[in-house]
């Protein structure tokens, strides 16, 4: 029997159905909305509905936002979420929610080599607790406990712990967020919105850039991808500055999870970001970074860490959440 599964950001939601055949999670009717554009995931929910047939009678949704006894609140949207809401509204006999990150460890075990890509292999046979970390419209983490046998998935937000400056220039940088938001975590620099924020910080200092600096004037929403398109081609030297630090916090965040984890069973990056740049990962920034961590960099070197290239693998994570017993 199919199940509604659910992928909800602050950006976009994509909903599917998700159906276990051969020992695999097949995934029909996926259909990406803008979160934005809806009051409700339950009027979100309706509209797909409507768009795509009668509704299974159960649900998962991973959801960008801690969850507690079957209610979220979205981090970067003005939702609330109740699962026991959503049950009664839809007639679902089983409804469950779960951090969108831990749907991201759940979903690992269904991926193939093809959806995964190696910046460091590690140690070979490496088992242990693994990680995962995702810059996307905001910046997720979860666990994943290995007992010996199978991994054990858990949420965290240890995205909003305390960014921590490791230079003159980030100590500046921080020095200018702090005036604009109080507290820094290092959400406030590696996610999308991170890219805004550095780049403004380079912009502040160099007083003008004609390449992107316009697009920052109109509030285009879309300013993270013209950042990294603007790198990428080399036409915009702030647009480099910004990426090439991007790049190297985002290694130092991931390394200093892999050791709070202990993650010698990997170091999985999700996300939105990660697969747009993969070239830039592969370069030597985020590897010297992740591994710049002293007399551990060399445990560090023997955890395998990869880039999740399947956007569908919060889906595939909620299926499997769901078909777990409840409790």
């Amino acid at each position: 029997m199919a199940v509604l599964v659910g992928d909800v950001g602050g950006t976009k939601t994509v909903l599917a159905r998700a159906e276990w055949a051969q020992g695999r999670i097949h995934l029909d009717q996926a259909l990406r909305l803008p979160s934005g554009d809806f009051a409700s995931l339950e009027a979100l929910v309706r509209h797909y509905l409507a768009e795509t047939g009668p509704t299974p009678d159960r649900a998962a949704f991973a959801v960008a936002g801690p969850v507690r006894d079957g209610h979220s609140e979205i981090t970067n949207l003005p939702w609330v979420i109740d699962s026991r809401r959503l049950g009664a509204a839809f007639g679902w006999r089983d409804v469950r929610l779960l951090n969108d990150l831990e749907a991201v460890a759940w979903g690992i075990p269904a991926l193939g080599p093809e959806d995964l890509a190696v910046l460091q292999p590690g140690e070979e046979g490496a088992q242990g607790n693994a990680c995962v970390i995702a810059a996307g419209t905001g910046l997720g983490q979860a666990g994943l406990f290995w007992d010996g046998q199978r991994h054990h998935p858990f949420a965290t937000e240890g995205g909003h712990g305390d960014f921590a400056p490791a230079t003159a220039q980030e100590e500046a940088l921080l020095g200018w967020l702090r005036q604009r938001h109080g507290h820094v975590s290092w959400e406030r620099l590696v996610s999308g919105l991170g890219l805004r924020n550095i780049y403004e910080f380079f912009l502040s200092q160099a007083g003008q850039d004609p390449g992107v600096g316009p697009r920052l004037a109109a509030g285009d929403d879309d300013l993270g991808a013209a950042i990294a398109a603007g790198a990428s081609a080399g036409t915009c030297p702030l647009c480099v500055a910004t990426m090439t630090l991007f790049v190297s916090l985002y290694g130092r965040e991931a390394g200093n999870l892999a050791l709070k984890h202990l993650a010698l069973g990997g170091v999985y990056l999700g996300g939105g970001i990660a697969p747009k740049n993969l070239d830039l990962l592969r370069g030597p920034d985020f590897l010297s970074a992740f591994l710049d961590k002293g007399r551990m960099a060399p445990l560090l070197g023997r955890m395998p860490v990869k880039v999740i290239l399947n956007p569908h693998t919060p889906l595939f994570g909620a299926a499997r959440f769901l078909d777990q017993p409840p409790g």
